[in-house]
């Protein structure tokens, strides 16, 4: 049997019930792209990030030897509160396994 895989994401304490949601740029719709449960946003599919690089990855790229080509993909949250609009970038997603 396989398991979809879902990623969630929390929000920040400061953030209004009213926000838009964009995965690298591209702006997603609530109840489809995601949904809210909570203080946190639940996708559908994998949220990838690349994660923390090594000595030896970093070596790499900084001579030329090799570049950065794992899938990383950003969550960013935007929102207006007292009249004022914010942001929130580099959410960082969490798997949710499913049981």
């Amino acid at each position: 049997m396989e398991v979809a895989e879902r990623t969630r994401v929390d929000l920040p304490p400061h953030v209004p019930d009213e926000f838009d949601v964009f995965v690298n740029g591209v702006r997603q719709r609530r109840d489809v792209d995601y949904e809210v449960l909570g203080r946190s946003l639940v996708f559908p599919r994998a949220i990838v990030q690349e994660g923390r690089l090594g000595f030896w990855r970093w070596l790499s790229i900084w001579l030329g030897i090799a570049g950065t080509y794992r899938g990383h993909e950003t969550v960013d949250v935007v929102y207006e509160s007292g009249g004022r609009r914010g942001v929130v970038t580099g959410l960082v997603p969490q798997p949710i396994e499913d049981l």
